[in-house]
């Protein structure tokens, strides 16, 4: 709007910004972010929460609403700005779109996982009665401002978890993806994703591996933003992980649950002929490579039952389970029965 831009730049208003940032993101960054809204004289407010799993709560975003009320800010031209993980983004997200129904908000992820999930697409959402993401609406942010030099200070576990979700991505849609993990894998994690210009010969692994992986969620997503088609292959790993990461909290993190999800469905798209033995193996070596876990002892045969019980009630009364038939290529069933489901259960454990 360029009445908007003029008043924003003719100094006759002075700028406001309303920052929440994760608590541990702030002790490493809190006093650069500081520094760069003083130097750009902009009237701000800085929230540090702790901003976990356990904490993700509609009380959550409650507090950030009272001190949002009291800072004061313009519901259309001076958004909320989240910087921190997933859970950051998307309690802000939340919160954003209840605050006059529709406050602006923009995306700062800082976790390699937020960094090529969260920040892509319009849910946002909190855990309520022991269920993930059980409330939560869809409202996207204006922007996400992707910045890897975050991923440096994280550490070797939550690079590892993130990896989680581009895997995903590689198995449903893309190939190439998949062998960039899986030559590349041990690099990422070395180096925390950065670039640097002196291993020109990996091609910056980081920088296409991240792009890639944004790009293919951005093709699933973009077209079906409000899920009103229900068939998701970015649902892959996110069929019995929810169950079984609120059961364990918080000894895995969202990425290793979707993984041993992913393993398993691997196992079950074996069982009923859709890969060979060499790709179940491929698949589950590259997981590995990526230290990231293959099996849970939490994960039981009546949590995978219970699990795909509750799949159907919010996904129109079928599984909708999103399997690769390949490496890169995926396609979602409605038919997969409890024996075949249990076989590859059978063999997984056995594994």
């Amino acid at each position: 709007d360029p009445q908007q831009l003029e008043l924003a730049t003719s100094g006759k208003k002075k700028l406001k910004r309303f920052i929440v940032i994760d608590e541990v993101v702030d002790k490493l960054y809190g006093s650069k972010v500081r520094e760069y809204f003083e130097q750009n004289d902009v009237h701000h407010k800085i929230l540090a929460l702790p901003t976990t799993e356990e904490t993700k709560s509609m009380d959550l975003v409650l507090n950030i609403l009272q001190e949002v009320q009291k800072f004061s800010i313009d519901r259309r031209t001076e958004p909320i700005i989240a910087i921190g993980g997933g859970v950051c983004l998307d309690i802000v997200g939340l919160a954003a779109s209840l605050y006059r129904r529709r406050t602006p908000y923009i995306r700062v992820p800082t976790t390699l996982l937020s960094y090529v999930d969260a920040s892509v697409g319009a849910k946002n959402g909190v855990n309520f009665l022991q269920c993930k993401n059980k409330l939560g609406g869809y409202t996207p942010p204006v922007a996400s401002f992707l910045d890897r030099s975050f991923i440096q200070s994280i550490p070797r576990r939550h690079i590892s978890n993130g990896l989680g979700e581009i895997l995903k991505m590689a198995l449903m849609k893309h190939k190439g993806l998949f062998d960039l993990l899986k030559s590349h894998g041990k690099y990422l994690l070395d180096t925390k994703f950065q670039s640097y210009s002196f291993c020109a010969d990996r091609g910056d692994a980081a920088l296409q591996t991240t792009r890639i992986a944004i790009e293919t969620m951005l093709e699933e997503l973009a077209p079906n933003l409000w899920e009103d088609d229900l068939d998701r292959l970015v649902d892959f790993g996110h069929l019995i992980s929810p169950e079984l990461e609120m059961k364990v909290l918080p000894s895995l993190m969202h990425g290793e649950a979707v993984n041993i999800d992913m393993a398993f469905m691997t196992y079950v798209a074996y069982t009923r002929g859709l890969i060979t033995a060499k790709e179940k193996e491929q698949i589950i070596q590259c997981m590995r490579g990526l230290e990231l876990p293959v099996w849970h002892g939490g994960c039981s045969w009546p949590l995978i039952q219970k699990a795909l019980s509750e799949r159907l009630k919010h996904s129109g009364g079928q599984p909708r389970m999103p399997l690769p038939t390949g490496l890169g290529i995926a396609e979602i069933f409605n038919d997969t029965s409890e024996e075949t489901l249990e076989k590859a259960y059978k063999l997984w454990v056995r594994d």
